[in-house]
């Protein structure tokens, strides 16, 4: 893909931040409401069905449902970024979408360096993208 301008790590973080407010509105909120305050102070990693789902499940479902939709979340689609396939700049396949979000995971073990490491990648990659054989443009 040449002639493409990568989207770098700060304006990628803030595009995170963003998304990060909405889903807290959309999850927490609705928990709040379910569990009440104890919620937030509870010992327990999932307090019910409506935690699991809400927490875990509907985030995965979101983002990956925003990124072949709409070819990225509302912060990146807020700030003009699109996530795109690296070698076509089409969209996202469904698993290559799902291979992306799973590769979160390794790409924040350790100390987050998958995701510092497009502030130092050619093309702006972090580890999940060069897993996924993605890339972050701006339109």
């Amino acid at each position: 893909m040449e002639g493409q301008h990568y989207a770098g790590f700060w304006i990628r973080t803030a595009a995170t931040l963003i998304d990060c407010v909405v889903l807290g509105i959309i999850i927490y909120l609705p928990l709040t409401l379910i569990y009440g305050p104890e919620y937030w102070v509870s010992d327990e990693f999932i307090q019910g069905f409506w935690d699991a789902v809400l927490s875990h499940l509907l985030p995965a479902v979101l983002v990956i449902w925003f990124w072949r939709k709409h070819r990225g979340t509302p912060g990146k689609m807020l700030l003009k970024l699109r996530v795109v396939d690296a070698e076509t700049g089409d969209t996202l396949t469904l698993p290559q979408a799902i291979g992306r979000y799973l590769a979160y995971i390794p790409a924040a073990l350790v100390l987050f360096l998958g995701f510092i490491w497009v502030g130092f990648s050619g093309r702006k990659q972090g580890w999940h993208d060069m897993m996924a054989g993605t890339v972050v443009v701006r339109e």
